[in-house]
């Protein structure tokens, strides 16, 4: 199954010939930051099964891990459509809401849940960390 995602202007496009590995909601102060929301729902898929078209423009930030975070904003919108981190350096993440899809999978995941909003649960997630998975 194909699944497209883009930005706002729809400039930068993401494709991914794949499900999901795993659906994350993070509440992260970074994330926070990245969204302008109060957290960010990732989608990872396998690098070979993501394609990209579009200008980019990168902003590349340290981890607490010590990893780098390297997210690709649409260089003319600037919404925040895809991400690369240290630590998974096979995977790609992308932000659930570029696909506007009302049926996409759920998160399994919720993490960094020590800077959550105590209004902002993510109860549908099966595993809940404090920080960020070990």
């Amino acid at each position: 199954m194909n699944r497209a995602a883009q930005c706002a202007c729809g400039a930068l496009r993401v494709v991914v010939a794949a499900e999901p590995l795993s659906v994350v909601a993070c509440h992260c102060v970074d994330c926070q930051r990245r969204t302008g929301s109060v957290f960010g729902v990732g989608a990872y898929f396998a690098k070979g099964q993501v394609t990209v078209a579009g200008a980019s423009k990168t902003f590349v930030r340290p981890t607490d891990a010590g990893h780098e975070f390297t997210t690709h904003f649409c260089a003319a919108c600037g919404t925040s459509v895809y991400w690369q981190s240290g630590k998974n350096p096979g995977l790609i993440g992308v932000a659930v809401g570029a696909f506007a899809d009302p049926s996409f999978p759920a998160p399994v995941r919720s993490v960094w849940e020590r800077s959550i909003h105590p209004w902002a649960t993510i109860g549908v997630a099966e595993q809940h960390f404090p920080e960020g998975r070990v």
